[in-house]
């Protein structure tokens, strides 16, 4: 199997929860990938709900591309610890989390969830805007000083 950077790092020996450039790849055309661990919650101690996590995704899909350019998607972890972003260029870890700062705290102020309709989600009633609200502000708690 090829080598995958996630797999390749030590869940034991982070603390989360944290950003983190992950990887960065030039295309064949010049152009600059890059992808975000945006940990949430400490590996294999603490998971987010997947109503939670599911409303998180809808709300940091807005959120975060109203905060920074070049966003190309934001996706949960199958392991529900937090999200991976992935963007154009090479954008620093610090910005990234200054956007994510303040992405989570309109969500705080967040009264409805966007496109948690039949018509535009494929699961949309696995929702919860309290629960997502609730990891929200356990990562501005806990990561406010880092950042």
């Amino acid at each position: 199997m090829t080598k995958v950077e996630s797999f390749e790092l030590d869940h034991t020996k982070v603390k989360a929860p944290y950003v983190r450039k992950a990887a960065s790849t030039t295309g064949k055309k010049g152009d600059a990938v890059t992808k975000f661990d945006l940990r949430f919650t400490q590996p294999n101690e603490v998971f987010i709900s997947t109503a939670a996590i599911h409303t998180l995704e809808h709300l940091l899909a807005g959120y975060m591309r109203e905060e920074m350019e070049g966003i190309i998607d934001i996706s949960p972890m199958g392991c529900r610890t937090g999200f991976y972003m992935i963007c154009w260029g090479e954008p620093e870890s610090r910005n990234v989390a200054k956007s994510l700062r303040n992405s989570l705290e309109k969500i705080m102020e967040t009264s409805e969830v966007p496109a948690a309709r039949i018509e535009s989600c494929g699961n949309y009633k696995d929702h919860s805007l309290p629960e997502a609200k609730e990891c929200a502000a356990f990562v501005l708690m806990d990561m406010i000083d880092s950042w």
